[in-house]
């Protein structure tokens, strides 16, 4: 049977980065206008003032402290509230395939491989910034890669779930290298005029290669050793974005076009469901999670990743064995389990087993088990 390696690994960030104190003035700014434009109605009962936001608060609900974003001018002006991200000609490369580019660069290099032999390119994240042509596509070619190319969404499982997808096509025989790009915009899709979940994101990607392990060259791999994915499906995280959106007439800006969930019951549910996929996969492959020398869990929530921590390692987690990166990123959606394997991944001695897990709207999550070669 053909073994698969991911050889390489890379990571863009953006530039722009906000902290919690900067991103609470604005907010709170945005608040104090409203409330103050709507203070008649709020002392008569007809309106509730907007509660306002603090860094206390977004700490210890979320572990959060700072996001990186592609433009934080935009975000931070209470009368915008969002990213100004100016709409590029069709000649020019779109956002997502200029930072593709640039952490594809990053991957590449680490493997030891060349664009020209990739043969599988898939673009996974949560939101694309348009329907076709493919970004993956569009990448493929500025590249120089073969092969062919696609993108695909499974919201923040999709860079596992493309992980997942090229290593069976590698697995198969169809190609031998391959390509999975994560280019996250998460600030776009992001309403930062909601207490409960304006601090959650920030933007990034990630680029994973992916070989057949008999023709890898790369001193540092990581041999896949099992892949395993679930769904269930669920509307306590939903974006109703859409073509459709024009046809019906709805404002593109409403609240329900943008991020939305329930995080107590997303809580509630999603981790039991991520627990026990990897405790049936690493059962599968009869690992005992003791074995485990590292755990690349998705970044969205500090207490999500401690609790399935805990219930798979069988104790609290130190932090060299699932660490953490949201505190610095946000949650990044898909690119966040793989930020954490880009940055935590080189003290690992050959031998050493882990696990990269996202898991979020769908439900959907994703298992893939790895060994240090």
């Amino acid at each position: 049977m053909i073994k698969v390696a991911i050889t390489g690994t890379g990571l863009f960030t953006p530039e722009h980065a906000i902290d919690n104190d900067t991103l609470v003035a604005s907010f709170n700014a945005w608040a104090d206008a409203e409330n103050a434009r709507h203070g008649a109605a709020i002392t008569a009962g007809e309106r509730e003032a907007i509660a306002p936001s603090s860094t206390d608060f977004i700490v210890k609900a979320s572990g959060i402290h700072n996001r990186y974003v592609l433009d934080a001018e935009g975000i931070l002006d209470p009368e915008r509230m969002r990213p100004r991200l100016p709409q590029r000609s069709n000649d020019e490369p779109s956002i997502q395939c200029e930072m593709g580019m640039k952490a594809a660069s990053q991957a590449l290099e680490a493997a030891g491989v060349q664009a020209a032999d990739i043969e599988l390119v898939i673009v996974g994240c949560s939101n694309l910034e348009r329907a076709y042509p493919a970004v993956a596509v569009e990448l493929q070619a500025a590249l120089g890669a073969g092969g062919y190319a696609f993108d695909m969404n499974v919201a923040c499982s999709s860079a596992t779930f493309a992980i997942d997808a090229a290593a069976n096509a590698i697995r198969c025989g169809s190609v031998k290298r391959a390509l999975v790009v994560s280019p996250e915009i998460c600030s776009a899709h992001l309403n930062f005029r909601d207490r409960d979940s304006h601090f959650i994101f920030g933007d990034a990607c990630t680029a994973v290669v992916l070989e057949n392990a008999a023709i890898a060259t790369a001193e540092s791999r990581f041999e896949i050793l099992g892949t395993r994915l679930v769904t269930r499906f669920s509307n306590a995280i939903r974006n109703n974005t859409g073509f459709l959106n024009r046809v019906t007439d709805t404002d593109p800006l409403a609240s329900d076009k943008l991020f939305v969930q329930e995080g107590r019951r997303v809580f509630k549910e999603v981790c039991p469901l991520v627990a026990s996929l990897i405790d049936g996969h690493l059962a599968s492959l009869e690992i005992q999670g003791a074995d485990l020398s590292r755990l690349w869990l998705h970044q969205a929530n500090r207490h999500m990743n401690d609790l399935i921590a805990r219930r798979v390692l069988g104790a609290d987690p130190p932090p060299d064995k699932a660490p953490i990166i949201l505190d610095r990123y946000a949650n990044t959606s898909s690119a966040g389990s793989i930020i954490a394997l880009h940055l935590h991944r080189h003290d690992l001695r050959p031998g050493a087993l882990g696990v990269v897990c996202s898991f979020g709207a769908g439900y959907s999550a994703g298992s893939v088990v790895l060994r240090r070669q």
